[in-house]
């Protein structure tokens, strides 16, 4: 099994995908350009030691990432340790059955450095795109997550819902990598219904945590804790939280206020709102010294308690590619050894490491070998009960297959 080794926290990037003007040389780069560069960020955040590499899924203009799959794929292929996740996975406009497919085909591919953030999205235009009703999104998100969840863990699935084709006898391909789905992050930057859905099925919850003041995640992040522990799953220190982030750096702080201004300035996501000090202040954005960035994400701990997996925007409003890779470089060589040791120190025990495949494996099964499904023959279909799988018998009074013979 190709996986990155446990560690208590992960860090790592996030990309939202956006091609944006440079305001400082003035040239846009190409889609083509950026594609090329996104998979040069996500290699050389592994080259700099960082753990995972996120990327976001958007169906429009100026965001290049329709398919998240594909790129990740790719990056797979030419990355050894790095876990590959999404920022975000739409569950409301993508068939849960084609999410299933997909990711545990990535899974299989990239050795199980596969999880995903799951999200409703916030771009309205997108639901009509797809056949969807903008004003179904919690209900979406909530059915279709329950679909996933379901073939993700069941060989045979019959299912009837609002908003899909029923389902009978169906049997998603392939199965999981070691029959363990990829890890779900649910992520919300307003929702306390995704905090409890999260919470329900006992998954990960990231707050995007780049917009507002720290007091709106904590509400979101506290809920989840609370309603984590309600449905059994731990206590509420124990539940499984991501956070986002977003910093600038130079080896001095006025330098790198001086060469982030006209970026923030520009970018459509910050211009003509609050001046670049007024929303460092509000917000996580740091921009700084490596050490200013070692002091406020240090401080995460304090205001949400301990979490499992930190990721840095870092490749957007247009920065161009060495200003990234340099960025990358100050979290590899500079923030991220420190924040690993600072946000360990007097992490309790009964927290939980971050999670990776490898540890789910070990924990469904020990020192046993993970079961790797695998097709009978003669499978006929599933709607006349028999399991499509050697290995998985068919439910107790089915009139065929291995129950059939019980």
């Amino acid at each position: 099994m190709n996986d990155t080794n446990s560690t208590a926290m992960q860090f790592g990037l996030m990309s939202v995908s956006d091609i944006t003007r440079d305001p400082v040389s003035g040239e846009t780069p190409s889609e083509a350009q950026r594609i090329r560069d996104i998979v040069r960020i996500a290699t050389h955040a592994e080259e700099a030691g960082l753990d995972v590499f996120a990327l976001g899924e958007h169906h429009n203009p100026p965001f290049f990432s329709s398919s998240p799959t594909t790129t990740l794929a790719f990056i797979a292929a030419q990355t050894e340790r790095l876990i590959l996740s999404t920022a975000t996975t739409l569950i409301t406009t993508n068939d849960p059955v084609k999410i299933a497919e997909d990711y545990a085909m990535l899974q299989h591919l990239a050795g199980g450095r596969t999880d995903l953030i799951m999200g409703r999205g916030n771009t309205g235009p997108v639901y009509p795109w797809f056949g969807k009703d903008i004003r179904e999104g919690l209900p979406l998100a909530i059915e279709n997550y329950q679909l996933l969840h379901r073939l993700w863990r069941e060989d045979v699935v019959d299912f009837e819902g609002r908003f899909r084709t029923a389902l009978n006898g169906f049997t998603s391909t392939p199965r999981p990598l070691d029959d363990v789905p990829p890890f779900v992050w649910h992520g919300s930057i307003r929702t306390p219904e995704i905090a409890e859905q999260a919470a329900y099925y006992g998954d990960g919850f990231f707050a995007n945590n780049i917009f507002w003041p720290k007091e709106h995640y904590q509400r979101l992040i506290g809920l989840y804790r609370q309603r984590y522990a309600h449905y059994g799953h731990g206590t509420p220190e124990q539940a499984i939280v991501g956070l986002g982030g977003q910093a600038f750096m130079a080896k001095n702080s006025q330098d790198a206020a001086d060469q982030f201004r006209p970026y923030f300035d520009n970018a459509p996501v910050y211009g003509n709102g609050p001046t670049m000090e007024d929303f460092t202040e509000m917000t996580p954005l740091t921009v700084g010294s490596p050490q200013q960035v070692i002091d406020r994400y240090a401080s995460m701990r304090d205001a949400f308690g301990d979490y499992q997996r930190q990721l840095f925007l870092m490749d957007h409003a247009g920065l161009p590619l060495k200003m990234v890779l340099e960025q990358i470089d100050f979290l590899g060589q500079d923030v991220v050894p420190v924040l690993r040791r600072e946000l360990q120190n007097d992490r309790p025990e009964t927290v939980p490491d971050a999670p990776t495949h490898a540890a789910r494996v070990t924990a469904k099964y020990g020192d046993d070998e993970p079961r790797q499904p695998r097709p009978n023959a003669n499978r006929g279909d599933n709607v006349t009960g028999g399991s499509p799988y050697q290995d998985a018998p068919a439910p107790a009074g089915s009139a065929f297959g291995l129950g059939g013979k019980r």
